[in-house]
């Protein structure tokens, strides 16, 4: 029976459970077909395309100044950034990714796997098709991708508020545009500009604790009006008058 046709009948059965006062549990949301579903436990020790599914949902919630690995290995790194996501959902905290962590990914994802809080457009604010920067499109986007979960977690960490991009990817045109450096972050996709409720301060603080190599905000020079993230595999922080 074509996935779509299942998917109906569900909602028609959920409808009439409602209508009649019944209590319906089901076992997590539909996106889970559309965008990557989880078909093992994983622990640590295992490997594969899975794991690193995982890696990618899970690198934000790491210590401070720790950036994860997403090399489709679950060792012991890996299975603390599991055990901090669990923490942070109020889930049994084992560091083993099981069928409740992958029901709360799930819950958190849309169809395109990006985080419910953040989208595509968001991260690409310069062209339709990712095009024109210093790596591939499609490297580009999977940076992207990589740093709205990232976010997903900073934003959950704080109160679950909103953290606003104001400036993602860019083309080689889009940062000259701008006046961006000619080595920034941008180009590869894996940055992001920060306004929002919580201080620029607030926010590079923050950020020392979702596994960004790149954090720059107020008392560097062009970041008073701003917090940039980005993920660079080695450490580069300066916030001066935030004491970074």
């Amino acid at each position: 029976m074509p996935r779509r046709t299942i998917r109906l009948l569900i909602s028609f059965v959920m409808l009439m459970a409602a209508l009649s006062g019944g209590v319906l549990a089901t076992a997590g949301p539909a996106q889970a077909d559309e965008c990557y579903t989880w078909n093992r436990t994983l622990s640590e020790g295992m490997s594969g395309a899975d794991v690193t599914q995982l890696q990618i949902r899970v690198a934000g919630h790491v210590d401070y100044g720790e950036i994860l690995s997403v090399d489709g290995n679950f060792g012991p790194r890996t299975k603390a950034a599991v055990t901090k996501f669990q923490q942070a959902y109020g889930l049994g905290a084992d560091g083993v990714a099981g069928s409740q962590t992958f029901a709360k990914i799930y819950a958190l994802q849309d169809p395109d796997c990006t985080p419910i809080h953040f989208t595509y457009a968001e991260l690409n604010k310069c062209n339709s098709d990712w095009s024109g920067g210093a790596v591939s499109a499609a490297t580009a986007k999977s940076n992207a991708l990589r740093t709205m979960w990232k976010l997903e977690a900073m934003r959950r960490a704080m109160g679950d508020t909103p953290l606003v991009v104001t400036s993602g990817f860019r083309s080689y045109s889009c940062n000259s545009a701008v006046g961006g450096a000619s080595n920034s972050r941008h180009l590869y996709g894996d940055a992001a500009d920060l306004v929002g409720n919580p201080s620029f301060c607030q926010l590079a603080q923050r950020g020392r604790y979702h596994g960004f190599g790149g954090i720059f905000g107020p008392g560097y020079p062009g970041h008073d009006d701003h917090t940039h993230v980005d993920g660079r595999t080695s450490r580069s922080w300066s916030a001066p008058s935030c004491g970074i």
